[in-house]
């Protein structure tokens, strides 16, 4: 028997590598586009921004094999392992709150010497920060661990082990620079630039605009499905195992049309990401409920501050306001997409940045609101009112999700959709799919 689980374990850690390996193909091949078409001009356009991939890679699959070879979380009990992660989620929460008063020692006009001001703030972050590098990895796989035990037990395990294997780094994520058409939203390509303050994103938003004649957009990113997933470092266990499950499945419909066709159209992209959306907020509720329960909301609807919808990587307001955000940007949405269709691009543009002016008004500090702001945030659907706009997809995902017997039955069928036809004809015919 112990023959039989060490051969088990060896396959899973040849199959790891195999997709770490693919994926490491992949964005080799787009980390060097060739230079005379878009997006090699657009990525010169970038210049010193652009992210280095396989850098991080080897950073993260050594820390990853460490872990594996070395790691102790096999040997302690449920209750230690959840205690550790809310330990390492306080310490993380402590030094942004010393990173947030260093920041505004130097930002006080009436701090003469923020550097003498602050030394006792920047020691006692660089000793939190000291410890949570060595904590890092054993956190990821009590999260990891605690994640895939959820999904075996939804159907997605072979022998009691998940497949793929779930495999996550925190990290500071890329931005992406997201292109669109000007005369209409739709998402072209996403160019992974370094994390860069505001200013450096209107530059380079500037410099593209004007040279491609196209939209531009830098936006944030939760996490990024290489082999293992870059995940935003936060300190909400949630929205933490949110996207663990969310970059999961990433992973997971690579070996499935939903998967293998993401690059090749923009309604396979829109189809996968709302899919992995809803996923997300379902997965994460349900280890929260089982490691966490003190943490879990009353129901999935509570604010924006458990969801990993993509509306919160631009605000989350605490408390509910008299401006409905996800109504008044669907409003937007299918007004500009009218004024598009029209041929009104220009109208379309200024009636955009009336819109954004509106939200900042009423506290929602979004820097942006063109074509790419939509096509990027509109492939994040819930079928919940905002960015999507009168776009079907959104809906007809989550109809299939709740005419399905469980989540891997939803998986089952969605896994095989590519386009909004095939979706909506299977709104109309769901039916629960045993498991092979």
């Amino acid at each position: 028997m112990m023959v039989l689980r060490r051969l088990w374990g060896l396959l899973l850690w040849a199959l790891a590598w195999a997709m770490r390996l693919v994926l490491l193909v992949v964005l080799l091949r787009y980390s060097t586009p060739p230079p005379n078409d878009r997006i090699g001009a657009i990525t010169l356009l970038a210049g010193d921004a652009l992210f280095d991939y396989a850098g991080w890679m080897a950073g993260a699959l050594l820390a990853k094999t460490e872990q594996t070879l070395y790691g102790v979380h096999p040997f302690m009990n449920e209750a230690d392992r959840s205690a550790f992660v809310r330990r390492y989620m306080d310490d993380l929460a402590r030094v942004n709150a010393l990173n947030g008063q260093i920041d505004a020692a130097y930002a006080d006009p009436d701090v003469g010497d923020p550097g003498r001001a602050t030394v006792e703030l920047r020691v006692e972050r660089d000793a939190l920060r000291a410890d949570l590098a060595i904590c890092q990895s054993l956190a990821e796989a009590i999260l990891e661990g605690q994640v895939a035990a959820v999904l075996v037990e939804q159907g997605f395990g072979v022998s009691g082990q998940l497949l793929p294997p779930i495999a996550m780094r925190f990290s500071a994520v890329p931005n992406m620079l997201v292109t669109s058409p000007r005369d209409t939203i739709q998402f072209e390509y996403g160019y992974p630039l370094d994390p860069i303050p505001a200013d450096q994103q209107a530059a380079i938003e500037a410099r593209v605009e004007a040279a491609q004649d196209v939209s531009a957009l830098v936006v944030p990113l939760g996490g990024i499905a290489l082999y293992p997933a870059m995940i935003l470092e936060r300190t909400s266990i949630p929205a933490s195992l949110d996207t663990f499950a969310h970059e999961w499945l990433h992973h997971y419909l690579l070996l499935f049309p939903l998967g293998f066709a993401y690059e090749f159209g923009n309604e396979t992209r829109i189809i996968n990401e709302t899919t992995a959306v809803l996923f997300g907020r379902e997965v994460s509720r349900l280890v929260v409920a089982r490691y966490y329960p003190d943490l879990l909301p009353p129901t999935t609807q509570d604010a924006h501050t458990f969801a990993r919808h993509a509306d919160v990587l631009l605000v989350a307001p605490l408390q509910p306001a008299p401006f409905d955000y996800g109504r008044e940007m669907n409003e937007t949405r299918i007004t500009v997409d009218g004024l598009l269709e029209a041929g009104l691009v220009e109208t379309a543009e200024l009636y955009m940045e009336t819109r954004r002016r509106q939200f900042v008004a009423n506290g929602y500090i979004i820097r942006r609101i063109n074509q790419a702001f939509f096509a990027f945030y509109g492939g994040y659907q819930t079928g919940a009112p905002g960015a999507g706009g009168s776009d079907p997809i959104g809906p007809a995902v989550q109809r299939i999700r709740d005419d399905s017997a469980s989540i891997y039955d939803w998986i089952a069928t969605m896994r095989n959709i590519t386009t909004r036809d095939e979706l909506l004809a299977a709104t109309g015919d769901v039916h629960s799919q045993s498991r092979e």
